[in-house]
């Protein structure tokens, strides 16, 4: 085994509640294998240990459950967070957790961020990029993001399925549409104004922002209308250099050459996507990070120091075991 020091901020979890909600296939054609992963917490354990990772910080990938309806999706939110703090507080130091809500229901989610940050101390919570087409902009969520910037959360954003009928359907999701939507996230968030009003909540983006760092200049010229530059009083781009993004299937000249011109590497956190992306991956990404010739500093910061100024109470925390076993 090799010495323990990374922490990996998009660790995903399959609690088997969920999986039998949701099913194997609907959860596994998202993803290149097109398959679900075997996934046990102890097949994560052992993968984190083969790869030098301390801790993992646990969160539910897409499809998400919000078409089952408010009821089912907050007694399953419910049952994930108690599972993913009972794993945290059976592996004391190797997991911490970012909570699901049962979005797009306003009441019900903001019950649930009560219940995971307040009784079960989640790091911070994840939401998906859309919800049946609502972006994280629309004023609709809005109440749930306020609440989060109140309390200063860090909220992880992982991509879902663009809604309806998009093109290439063959392809996994993952491969264009998850980077696609991520962009399409956060340029509804930019533009309507829900970055410059959250300056309190801290938002962490997936696999490097998507297309993010590509476009960001096509996208700040959105400024050029008045209606998009009321928005962004300081500017597009000073609200983009705000966010954080993290590493996974992203550890490449090709990425990091866009990334490191939109954010500080102070802004740049390690995470293996893992089991969706399945262990060889998670080397991968840790030998990416080390060809790209990275000062030690700031490789540092990227494997651990990021995440732990970003969350210090990382391994302080005592989340109560919860119901699920």
């Amino acid at each position: 085994m090799r010495p323990t020091h990374r922490i990996d901020v998009q660790h995903h979890i399959l609690p088997p509640d969920y999986v039998r909600l949701v099913g194997e296939e609907s959860i596994g054609r998202l993803i290149v294998s097109g398959r679900m992963p075997e996934w046990t917490p102890q097949t994560s354990i052992d993968a984190m240990d083969r790869n030098g990772i301390e801790m993992a910080v646990t969160s539910l990938s897409a499809p998400g459950f919000h078409h089952h309806g408010e009821g089912v999706a907050a007694r399953i939110a419910r049952y994930c967070n108690d599972y993913a703090a009972d794993l945290a507080g059976r592996h004391r130091g190797r997991f911490a957790m970012f909570a699901t809500l049962p979005m797009p229901f306003i009441g019900a989610s903001l019950d649930e961020i009560a219940y995971a940050l307040d009784t079960l101390g989640a790091a911070g919570i994840c939401l998906l990029t859309n919800y049946d087409g609502v972006y994280l902009g629309d004023a609709k969520l809005q109440p749930v993001l306020e609440e989060l910037n109140r309390r200063g959360t860090v909220v992880f954003v992982h991509p879902a399925d663009a809604a309806g009928d998009r093109p290439l359907r063959h392809i996994p999701a993952a491969t264009l549409e998850f980077p696609f939507d991520t962009t399409r996230a956060i340029v509804s968030m930019l533009f309507s104004g829900s970055f410059t009003r959250c300056r309190s909540a801290r938002f962490i983006f997936s696999h490097a922002g998507g297309a993010l760092p590509y476009l960001a200049d096509r996208i700040a010229r959105l400024e050029r209308r008045p209606d998009f530059k009321s928005h962004v009083p300081d500017g597009a781009m000073a609200e983009l250099d705000r966010l954080y993004f993290d590493t996974a299937l992203s550890a490449s000249n090709r990425v990091f050459a866009s990334l490191r011109q939109l954010v500080p590497m102070e802004r740049v956190l390690f995470a293996s996507d893992y089991p969706f992306a399945a262990e060889d991956t998670m080397t991968a990404t840790i030998g990416g990070l080390v060809k790209l010739g990275l000062a030690a500093d700031e490789f540092a910061a990227i494997e651990r120091q990021n995440a732990l100024r970003l969350m210090p109470n990382l391994f302080n925390r005592q989340p109560l075991r919860g119901a699920a076993e």
